[in-house]
């Protein structure tokens, strides 16, 4: 089975057919499904979906697009909850400075808390860094003390980078983006080895390919498969078992 390694499938675009949209994808080979937190006002969602979809798994963070004044308290729920049971993974975490750098320094101090709180868990952390590639890399390298592991969610960067992200240790995410053709993704995976990379959705945003303004959902997995196939020129189930394998090695379950 295909595993989705970052998907809001709790939020609202799906309030009206999220059992039809996830069997579409079970039909289309889909498997696990993870669920990355925004903040505190998501949290219930993804539980409910989690509940009733048990293929579908829970991240607990802050994303950095809501990090505000508030940080501190929204940290303080991020905490009592990984405390409080299971999680897949801390995430979405990280940098980003593409939408509004009002709240940087905060979001690079909720980065850094929540990395902490993934080394008092043992969990892995899924990182966001929109337009923060280079800066969210330092962090973790300065933070890395050989237990750290996660995953660059939305790769898009140079082979350069890439290198820099493997030799941490870490995987690279790999979704709709790579099937733009002026985008320049694809070149960059194409130069880097398959054996760091995991496949993601980030639904319902970042539609593949023939998709790309439609409202992306797990099914559209096998267009990203398409193309890293014709990349990689490799069996497809390769593919899909290499994939799967790295992120049982990140996520806790």
């Amino acid at each position: 089975m295909i595993t989705d390694s970052h998907a809001h499938i709790y939020a609202a675009d799906f309030d009206e057919d999220l059992a039809e949209v996830l069997a579409s994808a079970k039909a289309q080979g889909v498997g696990d499904v993870y669920m990355p937190n925004i903040d505190s006002a998501s949290i219930d969602r993804m539980h409910a979906t989690e509940e009733k979809f048990p293929n579908c798994k829970s991240m607990m963070g802050l994303h950095p697009c809501y990090v505000k004044e508030d940080y501190k308290e929204e940290l303080a729920i991020v905490k009592e909850h990984l405390a409080k049971r299971q999680y897949a993974a801390v995430g979405e975490i990280g940098v980003d400075l593409y939408w509004d750098k009002t709240f940087a320094d905060f979001q690079i101090k909720a980065f850094e808390y929540q990395i902490e709180l993934s080394k008092d868990h043992s969990l892995g952390f899924n990182i966001h860094s929109r337009d923060s590639l280079d800066l969210t890399i330092d962090i973790v390298k300065k933070m890395q003390n050989g237990n750290l592991k996660g995953i660059f969610h939305c790769f898009n960067g140079t082979v350069e980078q890439g290198k820099k992200i493997i030799d941490l240790g870490f995987y690279l995410g790999i979704g709709g983006v790579v099937t733009y053709k002026n985008a320049g993704v694809d070149t960059s995976v194409a130069n880097l080895p398959l054996e760091w990379m995991v496949l993601e959705t980030d639904a319902p945003y970042l539609s593949p390919g023939p998709k790309r303004t439609k409202r992306n959902d797990p099914s559209r997995l096998t267009l990203i498969l398409d193309r890293m196939e014709a990349l990689f020129s490799i069996n497809r189930q390769e593919i899909i078992d290499l994939t799967t394998d790295n992120c049982k090695k990140v996520y806790n379950y």
